[in-house]
């Protein structure tokens, strides 16, 4: 059976491993406080060219998600999203169980518009009342999205501009953001997040880890984010990860990864060169449907393809190959993903390309 299910099948990068084996009888203090976690901000600090940012590691992307928010909005705020993120709905209301409602728009392929946050923002406090109501407080992007696509940085900055214009802050879920940063024709680096949005994560379970994502606050104590919170935009953020259960007493478990994650291997970062793997080959896989005559649902310059199959031939490929369930089409079809990773080898490519 072939397997491209999801990105996250296979274990972790054998770097990983063998700097987990050899640090393993290592005695160090718990919950992220050691040297290891240490080195593994000082990096992420460094690729992201923030160096006042605050970085914090934790275990899984639901959880992450929600902590994170529930850190960034105030009590009465609600998180804008598009009415296809992750938090909207594949995350059992983990930001709703925090006391946050969220916000959802119409998507564009996977992504929000910046109008339409704008056209939000204005219908709310032109709303007489708007006190009754739940405030926009936090715009959510992903990048990737839900469906493959990335944002180009103009978008990035407009929807940047609008949290400014609103007093908002814009967050990125990056489940799968070395995917995003290897895409196809993307002009978003890790940098322009870190310029662009108040906090982000960098997915580690996704992309190589055994687990773990790096939450970045990228100014927390900025002058605008004083005089917007008058304190620290991360502030006691230690303290809400362990109130929300998410805090992992053997912390350097994650600095380790990071730090193996974030290092160069052939002179360029390892995260990076993990990402452009997986990209490369589902390229590959979408250049083979197209060219057998198949139809995808959506141009997706990353690591996850959707392709749009008849019942017999999903069927029929299902005998030999495992792919995701997306969505049904109007006309009775299958939308299914494909999705490659850090680890898919590309024998395993030309075997799927052979079935069709």
């Amino acid at each position: 059976m072939l397997h491209f299910d999801s990105d996250y099948m296979e274990g972790a990068h054998p770097a990983i491993l063998e700097r987990l084996a050899a640090t393993n009888l290592d005695q160090t203090p718990g919950y992220g406080t050691d040297n290891y976690c240490a080195a593994a901000r000082d990096l992420v600090r460094t690729a992201c060219n923030a160096p006042e940012a605050s970085v914090h590691f934790l275990v899984g992307g639901t959880q992450t998600n929600a902590v994170a928010l529930d850190q960034l909005l105030r009590p009465w705020e609600g998180v804008i999203s598009a009415d296809t993120g992750h938090i909207h709905t594949h995350e059992a209301g983990a930001v709703e169980a925090c006391g946050h409602k969220v916000l959802a728009l119409p998507h564009h392929n996977g992504k929000l518009h910046a109008n339409d946050v704008r056209n939000l923002c204005e219908t709310y406090w032109n709303d007489a009342n708007h006190e009754h109501m739940v405030a926009p407080g936090v715009v959510y992007v992903s990048h990737p999205t839900e469906y493959g696509t990335v944002y180009a940085l103009p978008e990035l900055e407009d929807l940047a501009a609008v949290c400014h214009d609103f007093g908002m802050r814009l967050f990125l879920d990056g489940a799968r953001l070395g995917y995003g940063l290897a895409a196809v024709g993307s002009d978003v680096t890790l940098r322009d997040i870190a310029r662009l949005c108040d906090a982000f994560y960098i997915g580690g379970t996704k992309v190589g880890a055994l687990f773990g994502e790096a939450v970045v606050f990228s100014r927390p104590a900025s002058q605008e984010n004083l005089a917007a919170f008058g304190h620290p935009l991360d502030e006691r953020f230690f303290t809400l990860v362990k109130k929300r259960g998410a805090l992992l007493a053997k912390g350097r478990v994650l600095g380790i990864q990071f730090a193996t994650l974030f290092e160069e291997d052939k002179d360029e970062l390892r995260y990076e060169a993990m990402g452009r793997h997986a990209v490369d080959l589902a390229q590959r896989i979408a250049q083979g449907f197209r060219s057998k005559g198949y139809q995808l649902a959506i141009d997706s310059p990353t690591n996850q393809q959707f392709v749009i199959l008849d019942d017999a031939t999903r069927d029929r490929l299902a005998r030999d190959v495992s792919f995701g369930f997306w969505e049904r089409t109007p006309d009775g079809r299958t939308v299914v993903r494909f999705a490659t990773s850090w680890a898919t080898r590309p024998e395993a490519v030309d075997q799927l390309l052979e079935l069709l």
